[in-house]
């Protein structure tokens, strides 16, 4: 049996946990996030503020379940705990904390922490989707 190709706001599980595979960030990461953004951290070995969130964002595409059909992408909040350095290793786990009905979709609300290899949560927000319902 395949897997579907979307996950829909019917598919989301209020309070469900999701953790991404880990990265572990090299000066490439970081010189490639510098040339693109011209964020350049200004001590050897610190890693921009953005990056750790960019990271494991991308990660999410690697977990194992399909991409959420999200309509819109309505905010977010950040916040970064602790700094993170080259040769840090991060993953991401995200919880949904809200999910709210409404005509054709509905609003979720996940609440993501960036976490490292000694298990402290270095980043942590909050992101405001409007997901489609599977249709009929």
């Amino acid at each position: 049996m395949s897997q579907p190709s979307k996950f829909y706001f019917e598919d989301v599980v209020l309070h469900g946990v999701l953790e991404t595979p880990a990265v572990t960030i090299t000066e490439a990461h970081v010189a490639l996030y510098a040339g693109l953004s011209h964020d350049d951290p200004r001590e050897a070995g610190a890693v921009p503020e953005i990056l750790p969130l960019c990271l494991t964002t991308g990660l999410g595409w690697r977990v194992p379940q399909p991409p959420l059909a999200v309509l819109a992408f309505m905010g977010f909040e950040w916040h970064a705990m602790l700094p993170v350095r080259v040769g840090d290793t991060i993953f991401s786990r995200s919880r949904t904390a809200t999910k709210r009905s409404m005509r054709d979709g509905g609003v979720v609300i996940e609440e993501r922490e960036v976490i490292n290899q000694r298990g402290e949560i270095v980043h942590k927000g909050k992101f405001t989707f409007l997901v489609a319902k599977r249709p009929v």
